[in-house]
């Protein structure tokens, strides 16, 4: 419990890694459930920096649903959607992902490359 809430409470990837490490070190290699929860909060991270209200997966469908005012470039989305036919816009501040992903590793996988698509996210001085 202490080591969830302690993985709850990162902050950022180094903090995710030393955690990380002391799992390891004291449990060794942690099973495909546990590395699948820490996936899943280093995905957090790097998707709050986007802007990104919250992520609904399935094996066949992933939503990405960016908060009002999100740090990304409209043409960045814009040209994502036009070069990828499997995402589609749903709404204004909403993507779908219609690809086919199994396991909980490859829905992670799918959604920080499609977030690293969309480039760097923008500065708050550049949002105004």
């Amino acid at each position: 419990l202490s080591f969830y809430k302690k993985l709850a409470t990162a902050k950022n990837d180094a903090q995710i890694d030393a955690l990380q490490e002391e799992i390891v070190d004291r449990f060794g290699k942690p099973p495909e459930q546990a590395q699948t929860l820490i996936d899943v909060h280093r995905l957090r991270i790097l998707a709050k920096s986007y802007g990104v209200a919250k992520v609904d997966s399935g094996a066949e469908v992933t939503h990405i649903t960016f908060t009002p005012h999100a740090p990304v470039e409209l043409a960045k989305i814009i040209e994502l959607v036009q070069k990828n036919k499997y995402i589609k816009l749903a709404g204004n501040d909403k993507l779908r992902i219609e690809r086919e992903c199994e396991k909980p590793k490859h829905r992670s996988l799918l959604v920080r490359e499609i977030l690293q698509k969309l480039g760097h996210p923008l500065k708050p001085k550049a949002l105004a």
